[in-house]
């Protein structure tokens, strides 16, 4: 699983629920949310 960090709970988390995106820029990204306290959770990842 992906991780990446909270801003609410300020530590890196394993992403639940990640779904790979692909950004206007191009950019590859994962998008989930924090098992802790449910807020969303964005990584971006590089390149296409």
């Amino acid at each position: 699983m992906p991780q990446g960090r909270c801003m609410k709970c300020k530590m890196q988390v394993e992403i639940k629920d990640p779904k790979e995106v692909v950004m206007k820029n191009g950019m590859k990204a994962v998008k989930g949310t924090c098992p802790k306290c449910g807020t969303k959770v964005f990584r971006i990842l590089g390149k296409a």
